[in-house]
């Protein structure tokens, strides 16, 4: 997962006083019902926290993210 959608998450868990699992775990069954998870305070307070951590995706770039590749455990520590 991206880190500052991360951090995003994170910041607004805290803000509702519940963990990241809760938070998500909301969002997801939400989604499953074709509802939207956060009402116009929410969307607001998301915004800021988007400003703050530097978070400028949105759906557009939805399932186009790849990770970087990390060196495999082996390959960092040399061949043997």
């Amino acid at each position: 997962m991206e880190k500052r959608l991360v951090k995003v998450l994170k910041a607004l868990a805290e803000y509702h006083d519940m963990s990241l699992g809760d938070l998500l775990e909301g969002i997801v069954l939400h989604a499953f019902e074709g509802k939207a998870p956060f009402g116009s305070e929410s969307l607001r307070r998301i915004a800021e926290l988007k400003k703050i951590y530097g978070l400028d995706l949105d759906t557009s770039q939805a399932h186009k993210l790849a990770e970087a590749s990390k060196p495999s455990r082996r390959a960092a520590r040399g061949s043997r």
